[in-house]
């Protein structure tokens, strides 16, 4: 018989999508290195990805799963890049690359087994949007299950944390652990020990790796929402439905304010609640969602507190793989100006400077640059001084302003909601429009204005149905376009929003 028709007919074909600093080349490396070791011939290609997060760094590597010594002296013709349809192990360092090569064809049910981490990190698209811009990771595991001929789906950065390693060492198990690969175990972590400086927290994380492969089943450790209940007086006068998100927010609220700011935030549903006709109490639910969350508005106190919590410094610690004995470095990078002064002052004197830079287009005309190292003792200290200004809050001015229209939004929901419940949760979810600090502030203010006073409270029309319809469709233009325009379309008028610019150009 002719040596040839012994011979493989193809390579092995692996495509990895790995995001910046998570160690991808050193992953390709290791596979060439177990390839070459085992006498296989193998080729890697690697294109660069884009920064901020719109695209990650692509690896495709072919070995040919025949030892040299059987080829005599023959080479095989390998591909440089990877055709749709015609990859065997397709491997994703984050959800969303994994949806990106199944929509690219990349994965396919007849050949392709999927090995993908099912944690999250935002693209920059996702991150832009003035809503809730996240894509559903539900969308892409469901796909996943459908398009790949089998999957390993793990939160492979959760793994690597527990291992003290990073994510490319588990992916590198993982993919091992499928028998895809042609490579003994042995060879795989002999070439990771050749990789010389932290090989052994590497060993770790590829041991892990190669144990959730082995599993044989889908592994999905994606986060779920926190939990939090209430003492049983304080839930118990409402419905079922709305218990977790009122429990969830009731305590959000104490810790952001305290007991009296949390008591309002329960006496203000118990407004909406009495009027509330919605089928399971849906309006009210919502409304304690949003509502809690419009009630911790950020503000310079707010940003400083949360910047200064011994829990964020574990998390960053956490998550650099710093140990004990190491000393990390934190910088943070803040910008305040006029708006952020005036939020803090009286009531009547931050109006009036912001009526002032208003009228002059200042409003971002004197922000200041800062770089402070909360890491070090007179940087840390120095926002913890600005955290320590959360009593002062109910007397600014910034608090005065958002109540106001807090009360204006509640105050509608509660009159429309006694007659038309499904008109009632529109207005409620237009709360979503308000959020942020300066400019973005400022935006969504504007937005959530304009739509109530021409949508809300002076409606065209007295179909409920139509008038549900038209703030539905302007609160997703306002969501959709950070300029306001398609609002201004959708509203057959302009929205105005105070610019940095001066008098005469603004729009």
């Amino acid at each position: 018989m002719n040596i040839a028709t012994k011979l493989p007919e193809r390579p092995i074909t692996v495509l990895v999508a790995a995001l910046g600093g998570e160690g991808g080349a050193v992953m390709a490396d290791w596979l060439i290195d177990a390839a070459t070791q085992c006498g296989f011939p193998a080729q890697s290609t690697s294109i660069p990805g884009v920064a901020q997060r719109t695209g990650a760094t692509t690896y495709y590597l072919e070995i040919y799963p025949a030892q040299r010594t059987e080829l005599a002296g023959r080479e095989p013709v390998m591909a440089l890049t990877p055709s749709p349809g015609n990859v065997d192990l397709m491997v994703a360092s984050e959800l969303i690359e994994a949806g990106r090569a199944m929509q690219n064809g990349f994965v396919s049910p007849e050949r392709t087994v999927l090995v993908a981490s099912t944690h999250r990190i935002y693209t920059t698209s996702e991150k832009m949007q003035m809503g809730d811009g996240r894509f559903d990771s539900e969308r892409v595991i469901a796909a996943a299950g459908q398009l790949a001929k089998r999957t390993v789906l793990a939160d492979m950065r959760q793994i690597a944390q527990q291992s003290g390693t990073v994510i490319n060492a588990v992916l590198f198990g993982a993919m091992a652990g499928t028998g895809v690969l042609p490579l003994p175990r042995e060879i795989c972590e002999a070439a990771i020990r050749r990789g010389g400086r932290g090989a052994e927290a590497s060993l770790r994380g590829f041991a892990a790796g190669y144990a959730a492969a082995g599993a044989g089943a889908r592994i999905v450790n994606a986060p779920g929402a926190a939990k939090a209940s209430g003492p049983d007086e304080m839930t118990r006068a409402f419905p079922p439905e709305a218990r977790e998100n009122l429990a969830l927010g009731h305590a959000r609220l104490i810790d952001y304010q305290g007991k009296a700011y949390a008591a309002l935030y329960l006496e203000r549903l118990r407004r909406v609640l009495a009027a509330d006709k919605s089928a399971g109490h849906a309006l009210t639910s919502e409304v304690a969602r949003h509502l809690a969350v419009w009630m911790s508005y950020e503000d310079i106190a707010r940003v400083a507190d949360l910047k200064t919590r011994a829990s964020r410094f574990a998390r960053v610690r956490k998550e650099t793989g710093a140990k004990e004995n190491e000393p990390i470095v934190v910088i943070d990078f803040l910008k305040p100006g006029i708006e952020e002064f005036a939020s803090l002052l009286p009531s009547s004197l931050g109006r009036a400077l912001v009526a002032w830079a208003e009228k002059r287009g200042k409003l971002d005309a004197y922000n200041i640059g800062m770089h402070i190292k909360t890491s070090s003792v007179s940087g840390y200290l120095l926002v913890r001084a600005l955290a320590w200004l959360k009593p002062w809050r109910p007397y600014s001015y910034r608090y005065a302003e958002e109540q106001t229209m807090i009360e204006r939004w509640l105050n509608n929901i509660i009159e429309i909601a006694r007659r038309e419940p499904a008109l009632a949760l529109e207005v409620a979810e237009c709360a979503r429009l308000v959020k942020g600090y300066g400019e973005t502030h400022r935006r969504g203010k504007a937005n959530f204005l304009a739509i109530m006073d021409a949508l809300v409270e002076n409606p065209s029309t007295v179909d409920p149905r139509e008038q549900a319809a038209a703030i539905r469709q302007a609160r997703e233009a306002a969501l959709a376009d950070p300029e306001s325009k398609a609002l201004g379309k959708a509203l057959g008028k302009p929205v105005v929003w105070m610019k940095s610019v001066p008098t005469s150009t603004r729009t």
